[in-house]
Protein backbone atom coordinates (compact mmCIF):
# COMPACT_ATOMS: atom_id res chain seq x y z
CA UNK A 1 0.00 0.00 0.00
CA UNK A 2 1.54 3.30 -1.15
CA UNK A 3 0.71 6.19 1.14
CA UNK A 4 -0.55 9.26 -0.70
CA UNK A 5 -2.41 11.20 2.00
CA UNK A 6 -1.37 12.97 5.17
CA UNK A 7 -3.34 10.54 7.37
CA UNK A 8 -1.57 7.54 5.86
CA UNK A 9 1.82 9.22 6.25
CA UNK A 10 1.06 9.99 9.89
CA UNK A 11 -0.03 6.40 10.57
CA UNK A 12 3.11 5.04 8.94
CA UNK A 13 5.35 7.46 10.87
CA UNK A 14 3.88 6.21 14.15
CA UNK A 15 4.72 2.59 13.29
CA UNK A 16 7.58 1.06 15.28
CA UNK A 17 9.81 -1.66 13.85
CA UNK A 18 11.20 -4.00 16.54
CA UNK A 19 14.31 -5.93 15.47
CA UNK A 20 15.45 -8.98 17.45
CA UNK A 21 19.11 -9.83 18.13
CA UNK A 22 18.79 -13.03 16.09
CA UNK A 23 18.19 -10.91 12.98
CA UNK A 24 21.27 -8.79 13.67
CA UNK A 25 23.42 -11.89 14.12
CA UNK A 26 22.05 -13.47 10.94
CA UNK A 27 22.68 -10.34 8.85
CA UNK A 28 26.20 -9.96 10.24
CA UNK A 29 26.98 -13.61 9.54
CA UNK A 30 25.56 -13.31 6.01
CA UNK A 31 27.72 -10.27 5.30
CA UNK A 32 30.85 -11.86 6.79
CA UNK A 33 30.46 -15.00 4.64
CA UNK A 34 29.49 -13.31 1.38
CA UNK A 35 31.51 -10.07 1.27
CA UNK A 36 35.28 -9.62 1.79
CA UNK A 37 36.36 -7.05 4.38
CA UNK A 38 37.98 -4.79 1.77
CA UNK A 39 34.84 -4.69 -0.41
CA UNK A 40 31.94 -2.25 -0.23
CA UNK A 41 29.33 -4.64 -1.56
CA UNK A 42 26.09 -5.20 0.30
CA UNK A 43 23.94 -8.23 1.00
CA UNK A 44 20.15 -8.54 0.78
CA UNK A 45 17.74 -10.82 2.58
CA UNK A 46 14.13 -11.40 3.58
CA UNK A 47 12.64 -10.40 6.95
CA UNK A 48 10.16 -12.66 8.74
CA UNK A 49 7.89 -11.83 11.65
CA UNK A 50 4.51 -10.34 12.50
CA UNK A 51 2.87 -7.11 11.34
CA UNK A 52 0.55 -5.96 14.14
CA UNK A 53 -0.39 -2.62 12.60
CA UNK A 54 1.40 -0.10 14.82
CA UNK A 55 4.20 -2.55 15.66
CA UNK A 56 6.19 -4.71 13.26
CA UNK A 57 8.04 -7.53 14.99
CA UNK A 58 11.09 -8.69 12.99
CA UNK A 59 11.91 -12.08 14.52
CA UNK A 60 13.85 -13.95 11.82
CA UNK A 61 15.55 -13.53 8.44
CA UNK A 62 17.41 -15.34 5.71
CA UNK A 63 19.80 -14.17 3.00
CA UNK A 64 19.16 -14.40 -0.71
CA UNK A 65 21.53 -14.44 -3.72
CA UNK A 66 22.07 -10.89 -4.93
CA UNK A 67 24.49 -9.23 -7.33
CA UNK A 68 24.78 -5.65 -8.51
CA UNK A 69 27.13 -3.60 -10.60
CA UNK A 70 29.34 -1.39 -8.41
CA UNK A 71 29.60 1.24 -11.15
CA UNK A 72 25.89 1.24 -12.03
CA UNK A 73 23.64 0.52 -9.05
CA UNK A 74 20.58 0.17 -11.29
CA UNK A 75 22.00 -3.04 -12.75
CA UNK A 76 21.27 -5.84 -10.29
CA UNK A 77 20.14 -9.47 -10.08
CA UNK A 78 17.87 -11.16 -7.53
CA UNK A 79 16.87 -14.83 -7.41
CA UNK A 80 13.05 -14.96 -7.21
CA UNK A 81 12.82 -18.74 -7.02
CA UNK A 82 15.16 -18.85 -4.04
CA UNK A 83 12.93 -16.41 -2.12
CA UNK A 84 9.83 -18.53 -2.68
CA UNK A 85 11.44 -21.90 -1.93
CA UNK A 86 13.10 -20.69 1.27
CA UNK A 87 9.88 -19.05 2.44
CA UNK A 88 8.01 -22.32 1.97
CA UNK A 89 10.60 -24.12 4.09
CA UNK A 90 10.42 -21.48 6.85
CA UNK A 91 6.62 -21.75 6.93
CA UNK A 92 6.95 -25.45 7.71
CA UNK A 93 9.19 -24.66 10.70
CA UNK A 94 7.19 -21.73 12.11
CA UNK A 95 3.90 -20.78 10.48
CA UNK A 96 3.55 -17.62 12.63
CA UNK A 97 6.51 -15.95 10.92
CA UNK A 98 5.26 -14.24 7.79
CA UNK A 99 7.20 -12.32 5.18
CA UNK A 100 7.12 -8.67 6.26
CA UNK A 101 9.89 -7.03 4.24
CA UNK A 102 13.56 -7.13 3.31
CA UNK A 103 16.92 -5.90 4.52
CA UNK A 104 20.27 -4.88 3.13
CA UNK A 105 23.59 -4.05 4.75
CA UNK A 106 23.69 -0.48 3.42
CA UNK A 107 24.98 1.46 5.19
CA UNK A 108 22.92 4.06 3.28
CA UNK A 109 20.08 4.09 0.79
CA UNK A 110 20.89 3.09 -2.79
CA UNK A 111 19.37 4.13 -6.11
CA UNK A 112 18.03 0.62 -6.78
CA UNK A 113 16.18 0.31 -3.45
CA UNK A 114 12.89 1.51 -4.92
CA UNK A 115 13.01 -1.11 -7.69
CA UNK A 116 13.86 -3.89 -5.24
CA UNK A 117 11.04 -2.74 -2.95
CA UNK A 118 8.60 -2.91 -5.89
CA UNK A 119 9.75 -6.48 -6.47
CA UNK A 120 8.92 -7.46 -2.88
CA UNK A 121 5.41 -6.04 -3.30
CA UNK A 122 4.65 -9.20 -5.25
CA UNK A 123 4.80 -11.12 -1.97
CA UNK A 124 3.56 -8.50 0.54
CA UNK A 125 1.46 -5.34 0.14
CA UNK A 126 3.43 -3.16 2.56
CA UNK A 127 7.04 -4.32 2.77
CA UNK A 128 9.32 -2.71 5.33
CA UNK A 129 12.93 -2.10 4.44
CA UNK A 130 15.51 -2.30 7.23
CA UNK A 131 19.10 -1.16 6.74
CA UNK A 132 21.44 -3.01 9.10
CA UNK A 133 24.85 -1.36 9.41
CA UNK A 134 27.22 -4.29 9.94
CA UNK A 135 30.22 -1.96 10.31
CA UNK A 136 28.90 0.96 12.37
CA UNK A 137 31.10 4.03 12.60
CA UNK A 138 28.94 5.90 15.12
CA UNK A 139 27.44 5.01 18.47
CA UNK A 140 23.76 4.08 18.42
CA UNK A 141 21.28 1.55 17.07
CA UNK A 142 22.66 0.01 13.85
CA UNK A 143 19.22 -0.29 12.19
CA UNK A 144 17.12 2.12 10.12
CA UNK A 145 13.60 1.22 8.97
CA UNK A 146 11.81 2.71 5.95
CA UNK A 147 8.49 2.47 4.09
CA UNK A 148 8.05 3.33 0.42
CA UNK A 149 5.64 6.27 -0.03
CA UNK A 150 4.65 8.81 -2.67
CA UNK A 151 5.68 12.30 -1.64
CA UNK A 152 3.11 15.00 -2.33
CA UNK A 153 4.67 18.40 -3.03
CA UNK A 154 3.13 21.67 -1.88
CA UNK A 155 3.25 23.26 -5.33
CA UNK A 156 0.96 20.59 -6.80
CA UNK A 157 3.54 19.12 -9.15
CA UNK A 158 3.93 15.45 -9.92
CA UNK A 159 4.46 13.15 -6.95
CA UNK A 160 7.60 11.12 -6.58
CA UNK A 161 8.38 7.89 -4.77
CA UNK A 162 10.61 8.09 -1.73
CA UNK A 163 11.26 6.34 1.56
CA UNK A 164 9.68 7.38 4.86
CA UNK A 165 11.86 6.79 7.89
CA UNK A 166 10.10 5.13 10.84
CA UNK A 167 11.45 4.56 14.35
CA UNK A 168 13.14 1.25 15.09
CA UNK A 169 14.10 -0.49 18.32
CA UNK A 170 15.97 -3.61 19.40
CA UNK A 171 14.19 -5.94 21.80
CA UNK A 172 14.81 -9.52 22.82
CA UNK A 173 12.84 -12.34 24.36
CA UNK A 174 14.04 -14.23 27.42
CA UNK A 175 15.69 -17.02 25.41
CA UNK A 176 17.45 -14.48 23.18
CA UNK A 177 18.71 -12.52 26.19
CA UNK A 178 20.36 -15.65 27.57
CA UNK A 179 22.02 -16.34 24.22
CA UNK A 180 23.25 -12.75 23.89
CA UNK A 181 24.69 -12.85 27.42
CA UNK A 182 26.64 -16.00 26.54
CA UNK A 183 27.98 -14.35 23.40
CA UNK A 184 29.00 -11.16 25.20
CA UNK A 185 30.58 -12.99 28.13
CA UNK A 186 33.94 -13.24 26.36
CA UNK A 187 33.73 -9.70 24.99
CA UNK A 188 33.13 -7.79 28.20
CA UNK A 189 36.08 -7.23 30.52
CA UNK A 190 35.18 -8.63 33.92
CA UNK A 191 38.06 -6.77 35.61
CA UNK A 192 36.51 -3.34 35.06
CA UNK A 193 34.63 -1.78 37.93
CA UNK A 194 31.01 -0.74 37.90
CA UNK A 195 31.91 2.96 38.03
CA UNK A 196 34.15 2.79 34.98
CA UNK A 197 31.47 0.85 33.09
CA UNK A 198 28.83 3.46 33.90
CA UNK A 199 31.15 6.30 32.88
CA UNK A 200 31.97 4.61 29.56
CA UNK A 201 28.27 4.02 28.86
CA UNK A 202 27.44 7.66 29.59
CA UNK A 203 30.31 8.75 27.34
CA UNK A 204 28.97 6.57 24.52
CA UNK A 205 25.50 8.06 25.01
CA UNK A 206 26.88 11.60 24.83
CA UNK A 207 28.76 10.74 21.64
CA UNK A 208 25.56 9.40 20.11
CA UNK A 209 23.69 12.56 21.12
CA UNK A 210 26.45 14.70 19.62
CA UNK A 211 26.22 12.86 16.29
CA UNK A 212 22.43 13.27 16.19
CA UNK A 213 22.71 16.99 16.94
CA UNK A 214 25.28 17.25 14.16
CA UNK A 215 22.82 15.66 11.71
CA UNK A 216 20.10 18.10 12.77
CA UNK A 217 22.44 21.06 12.35
CA UNK A 218 23.54 19.87 8.90
CA UNK A 219 19.93 19.44 7.80
CA UNK A 220 18.94 22.92 8.97
CA UNK A 221 21.96 24.47 7.24
CA UNK A 222 21.09 22.69 3.99
CA UNK A 223 17.46 23.84 4.21
CA UNK A 224 18.51 27.43 4.95
CA UNK A 225 20.91 27.43 1.99
CA UNK A 226 18.25 26.01 -0.33
CA UNK A 227 20.10 22.78 -1.20
CA UNK A 228 17.34 20.67 0.40
CA UNK A 229 13.55 21.16 0.32
CA UNK A 230 11.61 21.97 3.46
CA UNK A 231 10.01 18.93 5.11
CA UNK A 232 7.28 20.20 7.41
CA UNK A 233 7.07 16.91 9.30
CA UNK A 234 10.74 17.16 10.31
CA UNK A 235 10.27 20.82 11.25
CA UNK A 236 7.33 19.86 13.49
CA UNK A 237 9.47 17.21 15.22
CA UNK A 238 12.27 19.73 15.79
CA UNK A 239 9.76 22.20 17.21
CA UNK A 240 8.49 19.55 19.63
CA UNK A 241 12.07 18.85 20.74
CA UNK A 242 12.73 22.55 21.34
CA UNK A 243 9.49 22.91 23.28
CA UNK A 244 10.56 20.10 25.62
CA UNK A 245 13.82 21.86 26.49
CA UNK A 246 13.76 23.70 29.86
CA UNK A 247 13.83 27.49 30.02
CA UNK A 248 17.15 28.17 31.74
CA UNK A 249 16.40 31.89 32.02
CA UNK A 250 13.52 31.23 34.44
CA UNK A 251 14.71 32.15 37.99
CA UNK A 252 12.45 29.51 39.59
CA UNK A 253 13.97 26.73 37.49
CA UNK A 254 17.49 28.02 38.09
CA UNK A 255 16.91 28.12 41.85
CA UNK A 256 15.46 24.60 41.93
CA UNK A 257 18.33 23.18 39.85
CA UNK A 258 20.88 24.91 42.12
CA UNK A 259 19.16 23.60 45.24
CA UNK A 260 19.08 20.06 43.87
CA UNK A 261 22.77 20.25 42.90
CA UNK A 262 23.73 21.59 46.36
CA UNK A 263 21.80 18.77 48.05
CA UNK A 264 23.61 16.17 45.96
CA UNK A 265 27.00 17.77 46.63
CA UNK A 266 26.20 17.88 50.37
CA UNK A 267 25.57 14.14 50.35
CA UNK A 268 28.88 13.59 48.53
CA UNK A 269 30.70 15.83 51.04
CA UNK A 270 29.21 14.05 54.07
CA UNK A 271 30.08 10.69 52.53
CA UNK A 272 33.69 11.81 52.09
CA UNK A 273 33.84 12.97 55.73
CA UNK A 274 32.42 9.68 56.97
CA UNK A 275 34.93 7.71 54.91
CA UNK A 276 37.79 9.81 56.31
CA UNK A 277 36.58 9.36 59.92
CA UNK A 278 36.16 5.60 59.46
CA UNK A 279 39.63 5.34 57.93
CA UNK A 280 41.19 7.28 60.83
CA UNK A 281 39.29 5.18 63.37
CA UNK A 282 40.55 2.00 61.71
CA UNK A 283 44.11 3.41 61.75
CA UNK A 284 43.92 4.20 65.50
CA UNK A 285 42.50 0.75 66.26
CA UNK A 286 45.22 -0.89 64.22
CA UNK A 287 47.95 1.08 65.99
CA UNK A 288 46.48 0.30 69.44
CA UNK A 289 46.26 -3.42 68.69
CA UNK A 290 49.87 -3.44 67.46
CA UNK A 291 50.98 -1.61 70.66
CA UNK A 292 49.17 -4.11 72.90
CA UNK A 293 50.72 -7.04 71.08
CA UNK A 294 54.20 -5.49 71.44
CA UNK A 295 53.67 -4.95 75.19
CA UNK A 296 52.47 -8.51 75.62
CA UNK A 297 55.48 -9.88 73.74
CA UNK A 298 57.84 -7.77 75.90
CA UNK A 299 56.28 -9.06 79.15
CA UNK A 300 56.63 -12.67 78.01
CA UNK A 301 60.33 -12.13 77.28
CA UNK A 302 60.95 -10.69 80.80
CA UNK A 303 59.19 -13.64 82.43
CA UNK A 304 61.35 -16.05 80.49
CA UNK A 305 64.50 -14.21 81.57
CA UNK A 306 63.40 -14.38 85.21
CA UNK A 307 62.57 -18.10 85.05
CA UNK A 308 65.86 -19.01 83.37
CA UNK A 309 68.37 -18.55 86.37
CA UNK A 310 66.05 -20.29 88.85
CA UNK A 311 65.90 -23.40 86.77
CA UNK A 312 69.71 -23.40 86.46
CA UNK A 313 70.18 -23.11 90.26
CA UNK A 314 67.76 -25.92 90.83
CA UNK A 315 69.67 -28.05 88.37
CA UNK A 316 72.97 -27.33 90.20
CA UNK A 317 71.43 -28.40 93.51
CA UNK A 318 70.22 -31.66 92.00
CA UNK A 319 73.69 -32.38 90.64
CA UNK A 320 75.31 -31.76 94.03
CA UNK A 321 72.77 -34.02 95.73
CA UNK A 322 73.48 -36.79 93.24
CA UNK A 323 77.24 -36.50 93.75
CA UNK A 324 76.94 -36.69 97.58
CA UNK A 325 74.63 -39.66 97.45
CA UNK A 326 76.89 -41.85 95.28
CA UNK A 327 79.45 -43.88 97.41
CA UNK A 328 83.09 -43.59 96.57
CA UNK A 329 84.81 -46.74 95.32
CA UNK A 330 87.87 -47.94 97.23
Amino acid sequence: MVATTTEQLTSLASTTVIVHPLVLLSVTDHHARAVPRSSSKRVIGVLLGQDNGKTINVANSYGIPFEEDEKDSKTWFLDHNYIESMYELFKKVNARERMIGWYHSGPKLRASDQEINELFKRYIARPVMVIVDVRPQTVGIPTDAYFAVEEIKDDGTETRKTFLHVPSAIEAEEAEEIGVEHLLRDIKDSTTTTLSTRVSEQLSSLRGLQSRLGDVQKYLVDVASGSMPVNHQIVYYLQDILNLLPDLSDPTLTSSVTTNTNDQLLVVYLSSLLRAVIALHALVDNKASIGRSELQDGGDDKEKEKKGPKSEKKGDKDDKTKESSTPEKK
